[in-house]
């Protein structure tokens, strides 16, 4: 039996949501990740687009996270006045793995003139009777990892563009 499930994040910056969106909304998210996370992800390439809808990025892993090493994904929805961005797995290791379907969305919620609040969601399905044990790899983690070093890479240049 397989059933759609979400895991969700909410990170609080104090970081204008434009200027997440920035980030979030375009491929140079894709540039910063590995700069910034690269415990978690070794490379990211850009197969196809320019990061709009239909752009398909490969994903390369950290070496050392069992079963994982790439995956590809394709943007499904890129909404630049909602700041939403839905990247679907479409290729590779997060399916081979089991997942039915593997879907990461990024929202981006004005607070204030500057602060807003980065939800990470990852909607995922599952065949339980196959794989029983795979819902224990979907994690937020990566996820809030990210927002934080988002957040904070941006305060960085906030700060050295005032100086």
């Amino acid at each position: 039996m397989a059933m759609r499930k979400n895991k969700v994040h909410e990170f609080e910056a104090d970081v204008p949501a434009a200027d997440l969106w920035g980030l979030y909304g375009t491929l140079r998210a894709a540039e910063l990740l590995p700069e910034l996370l690269p415990q978690v992800l070794a490379k990211i390439q850009l197969v196809s687009g320019d990061g709009d809808v239909g752009t398909i990025l490969e994903l390369t892993f950290a070496p050392g996270i069992p079963g994982l090493e790439t995956y590809r994904e394709k943007f499904i929805k890129v909404d630049n006045e909602n700041y939403i961005k839905e990247a679907q797995t479409i290729d590779g290791d997060i399916l081979k793995l089991g997942f039915l379907y593997y879907m990461v969305r990024f929202e981006i919620i004005a607070k204030g003139p500057s602060s807003s609040v980065i939800r990470s969601t990852i909607v995922y399905e599952i065949n339980y009777e196959t794989h029983p044990g795979l819902e224990a790899m979907v994690s937020t983690g990566p996820l809030a990892a990210t927002a934080e070093k988002f957040a904070g890479y941006l305060k960085e240049q906030k700060i050295a563009q005032s100086s």
